[in-house]
């Protein structure tokens, strides 16, 4: 059993995987699209990979505006949510994503990722920070019985 965590964008949609002990993220790959609208191979690649690595349940990163209000983007992740659930049946828990981006670039920065090599990256490191923290908050809760 592991949790998949996305993080949709308007031309891709960066993956992460847990652990089976779901402790950890690991960044997947990035799914790479021709056209924002255009999400049948994308559909088609995430269903590959929950089977692959065994997932039952995946974590959508929100694209939440700073003030905690709900832009444009945030309204097609939510499209991208129900179809992700009509595709896979599985449950898609939503997650503030806010930042996560930034921090991924930060990283990168700090670990001396040349700049034009960064747009490789930073969508499997968002959404590996997207899943991480959601195991995070999972293990604080059973600890603390949330």
């Amino acid at each position: 059993m592991r949790i998949m965590g996305l993080d949709f964008g308007s031309k891709t949609v960066g993956v992460a995987v847990s652990d089976g002990l779901m402790i950890t993220a690991q960044g997947l790959e990035i799914i790479r699209r021709e056209q924002e609208n255009k999400l049948r191979r994308t559909l088609a690649r995430i269903e590959e990979l929950i089977k692959e690595h065994e997932v039952d349940r995946i974590v959508l990163g929100l694209p939440k505006n700073m003030d905690g209000s709900l832009g444009e983007r945030a309204e097609k992740t939510m499209e991208f949510k129900a179809m992700l659930e009509r595709r896979t049946g599985l449950e898609v828990i939503m997650w503030d994503e806010r930042l996560t981006t930034v921090a991924a670039d930060r990283l990168m920065i700090e670990a001396g990722v040349r700049r034009e090599d960064r747009k490789k990256y930073v969508d499997s490191i968002a959404a590996t920070f997207i899943l991480q923290g959601y195991l995070d908050r999972d293990q604080n809760c059973r600890k603390e019985f949330c």
